[in-house]
């Protein structure tokens, strides 16, 4: 007998979509199951003004497929150069529903990122003055701090000081990957939230490392120690409303993930759904994957429910994934979570 769970047809809070080629590429895998999506502003060059981002999403539903409905929520990348008036149009507008912040380095092209917090304050006073969420990468990128201890460090040094020198701030910290973050957002109030990313609550750091290094799981923030995967999971499946879904699908083509300085990302987007409904079956809250994945985000963002369903479907058989697809750029690899699934998307 075929298990069925139908629930809002969902959201994801954190994609990368690219641009040219890739763009067209991409885009019809996020679209064929999600109705909207935020939209990373870290493009060569970043999308750093209202304009740039308006431009930007004609450019993305230009490129939607005929029949398909996807609506990108746009985002501004925050520069020690951002005119918080501008900003505020920007959101007032109804375009930008968030800005990003990019320590500079600390991952794909995030050159143009925050150095100086103490340039960015007035942007972020007028963001808590009109409610615009401040979307956070949150690794520090001092040579000193192992890779594995970023996300914990920016929490004591950046992060917390942020939120308490501006009261209302809200925030959102992106692909969370420690228990230190989980427990950061449990014991903080309803001004900030966490996405985590479909690979994270599937992968470690072993299945980057041991036995071989496996490129196509290499992504930042990096995946970190078992205790913290399970420590996500436990999050992702409790139904506290504060936690919700961003992939962070972030597609790279395979010369660029193999070659000898690999770029970080992993593409989620075409098997992220039925991976989801595998996770939270196995921890024995299918019952939460309505809120996590369609339900919570709005809610932060101050949205609506998506009115339309989407359908999942559980099979006898083992199902298949496409090992990569193709684009004008080269193959890009689908993620592999390393072992069989069962549920497909109806």
């Amino acid at each position: 007998m075929t298990v069925q769970l139908t629930i809002p047809r969902p959201d994801d809070w954190h994609l990368h979509l690219r641009d040219g080629a890739m763009l067209t590429a991409v885009l019809p895998e996020t679209a064929r199951d999600f109705a909207r999506a935020i939209i990373m502003p870290n493009l060569v060059p970043p999308v750093v003004t209202g304009d740039q981002a308006a431009a930007y999403r004609d450019r993305i539903l230009a490129a939607l497929p005929d029949g398909m409905a996807f609506e990108p929520l746009m985002t501004l990348y925050l520069t020690e150069d951002t005119d918080p008036a501008d900003v505020a149009a920007a959101h007032a507008s109804g375009l930008v529903k968030a800005v990003k912040l990019y320590p500079a380095g600390a991952t794909t092209n995030s050159a143009s990122g925050v150095s100086d917090f103490d340039k960015v304050r007035g942007v972020l006073e007028t963001m808590a003055d009109i409610g615009l969420p401040l979307c956070t990468h949150g690794e520090v990128t001092d040579h000193d701090i192992d890779i594995f201890d970023r996300e914990a460090v920016f929490i004591d040094r950046v992060l917390d000081p942020i939120r308490k020198s501006t009261p209302g701030l809200r925030v959102v910290m992106e692909h969370i990957t420690t228990k230190n973050a989980a427990d950061y957002v449990t014991s903080q109030d309803s001004d900030l939230g966490a996405t985590i990313t479909t690979h994270h609550l599937i992968i470690n750091r072993n299945h980057i490392l041991a036995g071989g290094i496996k490129p196509h799981y290499y992504c930042l923030p990096v995946a970190k120690r078992e205790e913290h995967r399970l420590a996500l999971r436990a999050a992702a499946t409790s139904g506290d409303r504060r936690f919700f879904l961003g992939t962070d699908s972030a597609p790279h083509t395979d010369p660029n993930k193999l070659s000898a300085c690999g770029c970080a990302g992993c593409f989620t987007a075409p098997n992220t759904m039925p991976l989801l409904a595998h996770v939270f079956e196995k921890e024995n809250a299918l019952d939460k994957l309505a809120g996590f994945a369609s339900e919570n985000g709005p809610a932060f963002y101050r949205l609506p429910v998506n009115d339309e369903k989407l359908t999942l479907e559980k099979q006898t058989s083992p199902v298949t994934f496409p090992e990569q697809i193709s684009t004008e750029d080269g193959p890009v690899t689908v993620f592999d979570p390393g072992f069989d699934v069962f549920w497909k998307v109806a």
